[in-house]
């Protein structure tokens, strides 16, 4: 016999291995948040609740745009509202250099980078990625200023409410809305029917992945509906939606972002029951 000891294996199971989780961003977006869920182990379910669509009509935007050197600040509270900011633009034939004159504030970290990528900077992000946050960053700065705010269709007014009580003359234009894409209707029904598919989970990633996510499961009782499986959501303004629709949130992420909701997740099921 040998007198070397022998390192006992140590079993390093992912986090959320067994865990099947259903994301709703929208499809084109679902990858990134896909692949940290499976990297920890998880089966993901791709069924998007949302769908990103152009407005009715450009016309609003259009004029704006033309007159985009009257105004001082830019606010984008989303990637989708970056991309479809500069999609029109692109279509208008103006470059990213029309914008360089002005301040923009980003709602958080993904957006600001999504802007980057444009080669314009970012002014300000403020410490927490919620509507309420950038008020609080953006108060002492906007008085008397031309404040263009680029969002969905549908969306909380709380940023141009407030920044009017602060002094600034907002226009709020619309660059894209959000519709809940009827085939995944079936599907969503058939994941929640069969219990070889039924996730584990549900990670929401905004309001309207929520509330476009509870027309495709068109049930009286949601939380019966979902029973036994928890609710992910991404950040507060989320949770409250969730809640207003019936639904008890399960996990909430410290930090609202993709990165967040996933830690938060993987903590939850780390935890011991």
């Amino acid at each position: 016999m040998s007198g070397k000891s022998h390192p006992k294996h140590v079993h390093t199971a992912k986090p959320l291995a067994g865990e099947r989780v259903l994301v709703t961003r929208a499809k084109d977006q679902a990858g990134s948040l896909a692949a940290e869920l499976e990297a920890l182990g998880a089966t993901v379910i791709e069924i998007p609740s949302i769908e990103i669509r152009p407005p009715a009509s450009f016309a609003a935007l259009d004029a704006t745009l033309n007159n985009i050197e009257n105004y001082d600040w830019l606010i984008l509270t989303s990637v989708n509202g970056v991309e479809a900011l500069f999609a029109r633009m692109e279509t208008l034939g103006f470059g990213p250099e029309k914008l360089l004159h002005l301040n923009i504030a980003a709602i958080g970290p993904a957006t600001e980078e999504a802007i980057e990528v444009h080669g314009l900077p970012v002014d300000v992000v403020p410490e927490k990625y919620v509507a309420e946050s950038v008020v609080a960053a953006l108060w002492e700065q906007v008085r008397g200023k031309r404040v263009l705010l680029v969002r969905a269709k549908v969306a909380r007014d709380v940023i141009p409410e407030e920044l009017r009580k602060a002094g600034a003359r907002v226009h709020v234009v619309e660059a894209y809305e959000t519709v809940a894409p009827e085939e995944s209707r079936v599907r969503l029904q058939k994941a929640l029917s069969d219990s070889r598919q039924r996730p584990t989970a549900i990670t929401f990633t905004s309001s309207s992945t929520a509330r476009n996510f509870m027309a495709l499961l068109g049930s009286d009782e949601p939380a019966k509906a979902l029973h036994g499986i928890s609710i992910v959501s991404i950040g507060p303004v989320t949770s409250a939606t969730l809640r207003e629709l019936g639904l008890p949130v399960d996990v909430e992420a410290k930090e609202y972002t993709i990165p967040g909701l996933v830690r938060a997740l993987a903590g939850r099921k780390q935890q011991p029951m």
